[in-house]
C-alpha cells in the first residue's frame, strides 16, 4: 500500500471487505489545539485509542509504545486481521495518524496508509460523517512482532553523543527547540538534545496535508546532509512520526523514533524548571 492515500481513493474503496478505517483522533494537540470536528468521524471508522489502549500505562511518559502483547490484543479487539488493509486518519488533518502508521509498521503489519488531509479534508470534499461510537467487533487474528531496532532508547541517544552514528531530527517548534518557549509539560525546561536538528512538524505540512515531494526534498536537503541514519524525536514521540513519514515520502528510509523523546531526555537529564 502507498504511504498516503487521498480522500477520493478512500471514498471509492470504502466497500473493500478487507479495508479497515481507523480513527486515531485525540482530544487536543500538545499545544492545546482542538478540532472543530470533535467526536465526528468517517462512517464505519473504528476508534483507535492512542492515548489509552495503545499506550504503555506503566511508563511515566505519555504516548509510550505498548508491548507486543498489548498491541496485538487491542488490535484484535478492533477486528484487525493479518490480511487487513488499514487506512488511518485523525481530526486535525495530519497529526496523530502517522504515529499509528509507524506503530503498525514496526509491529510487522505493513498494509497501512495515512489518509492525507484526514477528517477535515473528508468534510471539505462534502462526504458524510457519523458520530463516533464504541462498538464490539469480531475478534481479529493480527499478529504483532516488534522490530526493536526502530525504537531508540535514552541510552541509544546518550551513546550517540559520543559515537555520532545517527542524526537526531527534532519535530518540536523552533521556540521549544531553542529553549525560548515553554514546554507543555510545565515542570520541564525547553531546549534540545545536543547536536540535534530542528524540522518542526508544521514545516512539512500544508493545510493539514503533506507538502509535495519537491517541497519536502528541499526541506530535508537543507537540514540533513550526509549519509547518517536519522532518528526522529519530539516531545513524546508523536509528532516525530509526522516528520519521519515526510522523510519516507522522499525516500529517506528511516523509521527510527526516540520514543521517550524530550519528555524522557529532559527528565533524566534533570532539566527542570525552577518552582517558586
Amino acid at each position: 500500500m502507498n504511504l498516503i492515500v487521498s480522500i477520493e481513493w478512500l471514498h471509492q474503496n470504502l466497500n473493500d471487505k478487507d479495508l479497515i478505517v481507523l480513527d486515531a483522533s485525540l482530544q487536543s494537540t500538545a499545544e492545546g489545539k482542538r478540532s472543530e470536528h470533535h467526536l465526528k468521524t468517517i462512517p464505519g471508522a473504528r476508534y483507535f485509542d492512542l492515548e489509552g489502549a495503545f499506550s504503555d500505562k506503566n511508563s511515566p511518559f505519555s504516548n509510550t509504545l505498548p508491548t507486543e502483547e498489548q498491541f496485538e490484543t487491542e488490535s484484535r479487539k478492533l477486528g484487525i486481521n493479518k490480511t487487513s488493509k488499514i487506512i488511518v486518519f485523525d481530526n486535525i488533518g495530519i497529526y496523530s495518524s502517522p504515529r499509528v502508521w509507524w506503530m503498525f509498521k514496526i509491529m510487522g503489519h505493513y498494509n497501512i496508509s495515512v489518509l492525507n488531509g484526514g477528517l477535515p479534508e473528508w468534510i471539505n470534499k462534502g462526504f458524510p460523517t457519523d458520530n463516533r461510537k464504541t462498538e464490539n467487533y469480531k475478534l481479529g487474528n493480527i499478529k504483532a512482532t516488534i522490530q526493536k531496532q526502530f525504537v531508540k532508547s535514552y541510552k541509544d541517544v546518550l551513546d550517540n553523543l559520543r559515537t555520532k552514528s545517527f542524526n537526531i531530527i527534532d519535530a518540536r517548534s523552533e521556540g521549544r527547540f531553542k529553549g525560548v518557549d515553554k514546554e507543555p509539560r510545565k515542570h520541564l525546561k525547553s531546549g534540545h538534545i545536543p547536536d540535534s536538528i530542528n524540522i518542526p512538524y508544521g514545516k512539512v505540512l500544508d493545510n493539514g496535508k503533506f507538502k509535495t515531494e519537491l517541497e519536502l526534498k528541499k526541506i530535508f536537503d537543507k537540514k540533513c546532509t550526509g549519509e547518517k541514519d536519522l532518528v526522529f524525536s519530539c516531545g513524546s514521540g508523536l509528532t516525530a512520526c509526522i516528520v519521519m513519514m515526510a522523510s519516507e515520502i522522499i525516500h529517506k528510509k528511516s523509521k527510527n523514533i526516540y520514543d521517550g523523546s524530550w519528555s524522557e531526555w529532559a527528565e533524566l537529564q534533570n532539566l527542570k524548571e525552577n518552582v517558586v
